[in-house]
């Protein structure tokens, strides 16, 4: 039996007995995503993912991105991350130990993790080990001793009603996270139940895991294999494949001594006919390596788990595991790249494909190469809404690929990655810096080699002690360090997404900072790796905007304890103002209300509905936004609770980066000029689903706590500018 079906049966079975054949599956959580890693091409509607991170509020690169806290309650409780409502936190990346003890807040019950170098941080452990370990094993958590400069925890950590995450120190203490939240009522492998330090992941998962770089590939599937002739110039077919099916498996394989060479060749795969290839890359970097140069004779560059590039004395072998789905043809091409290569073999798997073609999605990796940056404005690595000819895509985002220095320079990871959603002017993830987001810290150690199951850095030339890195690790006296030649300049990173995996419903722009404020001048290559339907799961439905009378009266808007509006002349959180005296981002204008009370209004949503994303565009000036939510029919009767909206921090935030290792927490107080924001509600399924339109009520309820103990409280109150309703609908199945 394929493997995907025996996955979905178990997930199924303890879910829904009696499930349809053709309805979806429950979107696979926590370590089930690893589990059913098979379901990576699979739709996940109803499902939201977001990053936040200690990035510096006001765009530039102040501490490398560390120590921005939401709030303090004390000095040993700094706060990073504070959500209120049912997720799971899939990932949290710390630099060293940085901040540790780290207190996880999980349901009101405050447990406290760290690592073996937190007792002594002056003198590390080099052998660290995250404490408690059980809940924390290898290969699904590193330290910093494997990784090279950062921790990273992929342990699942559920909570049913809230979570906080705050730092005992503030020295260098850099980190992102990665949560998911999801609307009620969307059917899940299980349910989501508080952690405690009791959970331990299940052996099968680190096991799976542990096979990263092996052959992971379902047994039983067809194989299809052959050598080819790549020309210098022009491309070779090397398969067509026909029917409805899944590629399990495509790999190839190349004599040693024409790695150099076949880096540069380009993969170009087209689905069902497609008037353009969904895949066209150099092959190297989409195996996640940005060349095939292997000074070290390492057996392996890349050891990742959907990808791997594995050497033996005389052939490089580059596999891929990505589920790949096509519904009616498949073609897989080479295209040279300036020199003909014999002697290139390949083979394909498949298996059979069972899943209806609308709950699926195409594997997608789209390549840009930039030499040459544009000064003060993120580089874009992906717009979904300039792809194969679609504006609107349904599916996920999986990883990126990327080469960030053809000269050997890492000062261009101090870029932050900034991710948006479904025409979301906020990013849902922000992230601290491009070797964060590569699953390294300090520049992986001055450019040591990495290759972790979803993160890594495999290639590159080490940094030499005449170049030291600001807050980095300094230099020992007897280190010898690479003499770089023009292949070992080539820096390259990667960064993989599975239970992180971050879906969307109608776009996906994904930008990378080059450089700490958009100043770098290196020549970037990347690849994006997103899964997408050319139909969305996500329409706009209605939308309402505060302060036009027009739009007020049409929605039934009311608010009696609402101000008069009021202008607003801010921005969204994009980068960097300015640049070399050259404004960026000018400031824009809107108009907006407060209440200290209660607002309601009606919304139009589709009937057909899987739930409903209500987007609100805020004024961030305003601290802690918290309001309980009730939602009625049309009719506005029979209100009923549909949660909590709140929006932790504000556009002023507290800065602690001691000099010293062990020093004191400070209490800078920093606002920036960002106060335009979008925050997303999610509204339970059995609220929605049936109705053409919905009744929502909003009642501030204040959270008066100072941004430090004795900081004044300040004005609390519930901003409203614009409100937008979007309605998780089933996507169409492609033509």
């Amino acid at each position: 039996m394929p493997t995907r079906l025996l996955l979905s049966l178990s997930i199924c079975f303890c879910v829904a007995i009696g499930h349809a054949a053709d309805a979806p599956h429950p979107i696979p959580v926590g370590l089930d995503a690893y589990r059913s890693w098979d379901q990576w091409d699979e739709q996940k509607i109803g499902m939201r993912a977001y990053m936040r991170s200690t990035y510096d509020r006001r765009g530039g690169n102040e501490g490398a991105d560390a120590s921005h806290f939401l709030y303090q309650l004390a000095d040993d409780f700094n706060v990073t991350l504070d959500l209120e409502g049912s997720g799971i936190l899939l990932f949290s990346r710390y630099n060293h130990w940085h901040g540790s003890p780290w207190h996880y807040v999980v349901d009101g019950k405050d447990y406290i993790v760290q690592e073996t170098s937190t007792a002594d941080p002056l003198h590390p452990n080099p052998g660290s080990t995250f404490l408690p370990l059980a809940p924390f094993p290898s290969p699904l958590n590193e330290t910093w001793a494997t990784t090279k400069g950062a921790d990273l925890i992929w342990s699942p950590i559920p909570f049913e009603r809230s979570f906080q995450m705050a730092y005992t120190r503030t020295r260098y203490g850099t980190g992102y996270y990665i949560y998911d939240q999801f609307v009620p009522g969307t059917p899940l492998s299980h349910p989501i139940q508080s952690w405690n330090k009791s959970v331990v992941p299940d052996q099968d998962v680190l096991d799976l895991i542990s096979k990263a770089g092996t052959d992971i590939a379902p047994s039983g599937a067809k194989e299809a294999k052959g050598k080819i002739s790549v020309p210098a110039a022009g491309a070779v077919t090397a398969v067509a494949l026909k029917g409805r099916e899944t590629i399990r498996t495509l790999t190839f394989s190349i004599p040693r001594d024409q790695a150099l060479v076949f880096k540069d060749v380009r993969l170009r795969v087209t689905w069902d006919g497609r008037q353009q290839p969904s895949i066209d890359v150099p092959i190297a970097l989409f195996y996640g390596a940005g060349t095939l140069y292997n000074p070290d004779n390492q057996e392996y560059l890349v050891k990742a788990f959907p990808a791997s590039i594995r050497f033996t004395n005389d052939r490089v072998y580059l596999a891929c595991y990505f589920p790949m789905p096509f519904f009616k043809s498949a073609r897989i091409e080479l295209a040279g790249a300036g020199q003909a290569i014999d002697g290139v073999e390949w083979a394909v798997r498949t298996l059979p494909l069972q899943t209806a073609a609308n709950q699926l999605a195409y594997f997608h990796a789209t390549y840009r190469d930039m030499p040459h940056p544009t000064p003060g404005e993120d580089m874009v690595l992906l717009d979904t809404r300039e792809s194969e000819g679609a504006k609107e895509w349904s599916g996920s985002f999986v990883g990126t690929s990327f080469i960030f220095s053809h000269d050997g320079q890492l000062r261009t990871l101090e870029g932050d990655p900034r991710f948006f959603f479904d025409d979301s002017l906020t990013p849902q993830a922000q992230g601290t810096g491009t070797e964060e987001w590569g699953g390294g810290g300090d520049y992986w150690g001055r450019g040591l080699h990495m290759s972790l199951a979803f993160a890594g850095h495999p290639v590159g030339a080490r940094t030499p002690c005449s170049a030291p890195i600001p807050g980095g690790p300094g230099c020992d006296a007897n280190e010898q360090t690479v003499s770089a030649n023009e292949q070992d300049k080539i820096e390259s990173a990667y960064r993989f997404l599975l239970a992180d995996l971050m879906p969307f419903g109608k776009n996906a722009v994904i930008h990378l900072e080059h450089g700490g404020t958009n100043e770098s001048t290196e020549h970037y290559e990347t690849i994006a790796y997103w899964y997408g339907l050319p139909s969305p799961s996500l329409v706009e439905t209605d939308q309402l905007q505060i302060g036009d009378a027009q739009a007020e009266h049409a929605h039934r808007y009311s608010s009696p304890e609402a101000s008069a509006p009021y202008v607003i002349s801010s921005r969204y959180e994009w980068g960097v103002d300015t640049l070399n005296g050259k404004v960026i981002y000018p400031e824009q204008e809107d108009h907006g209300r407060t209440t200290k009370g209660t607002s309601e209004f009606r919304l139009r949503i589709r009937p057909d509905n899987l739930g409903v994303l209500l987007r609100r565009k805020l004024d961030y000036s305003f601290a802690d936004q918290r309001a309980e939510v009730d939602i009625a029919d049309a009719s506005k009767t029979n209100w009923k609770p549909a949660g909590v909206w709140y929006l932790a921090g504000s556009n002023t935030c507290v800065y602690s980066n001691p000099k010293q290792e062990l020093g004191a927490t400070e209490h800078n107080v920093e606002t920036s000029n960002r106060r335009f924001r979008d925050d997303e509600f999610l509204v339970p399924r059995g609220l929605t689903q049936g109705r053409k339109a919905i009744w929502v009520r909003i009642k501030f309820t204040p959270v008066n706590r100072p941004l430090f103990p004795g900081y004044p409280v300040g004005e609390r109150a519930w901003s409203e500018i614009k409100y937008s309703a979007y309605s998780f609908i089933t996507p169409k199945a492609p033509k």
